[in-house]
């Protein structure tokens, strides 16, 4: 169990370069390829400044947290941004914590919360 602890910890403390060379090594000799975002990656911030080399996100969720007191305004808003029928965007409205779009530019995001936020609602970008 010690020796595991140990492992762990090594693996905890590389750097970038070292966790894509382990990457590397582990799909061509293993043919093992590590989960994207798993422990691997998730330790390169914390060996020391690589960091902020990481691209900024560029591609948003639009979350529609909350309709608010106003959801006819905001069931009309989804329709018109998504361009689904009366029934599905109802349902998307009422659910709450769906997104009514994915991917999106960061401007495009913007103009959508925007938009829902002055129909009434509650909105969130991720």
């Amino acid at each position: 169990m010690a020796d595991l602890k140990k492992l762990a910890e090594e693996i905890v403390g590389l750097t970038l370069l070292e966790a894509q060379e382990l990457k590397t090594i582990l799909k061509d000799e293993y043919g093992i390829e590590p989960a994207a975002g798993g422990a691997v990656m998730m330790a390169g911030p914390a060996a020391g400044g690589e960091a902020a080399a990481a691209e900024e996100k560029t591609e948003f969720d639009v979350i529609l947290k909350a309709a608010g007191d106003k959801k006819i305004n905001v069931i009309k808003e989804v329709r018109a941004i998504t361009g689904l029928g009366l029934k599905e965007a109802k349902e998307l409205v009422e659910a709450g914590g769906k997104a009514v779009k994915e991917q999106v530019s960061k401007d495009e995001a913007e103009e959508i919360k925007k938009k829902l936020e002055e129909a009434g609602a509650e909105v969130e970008l991720k």
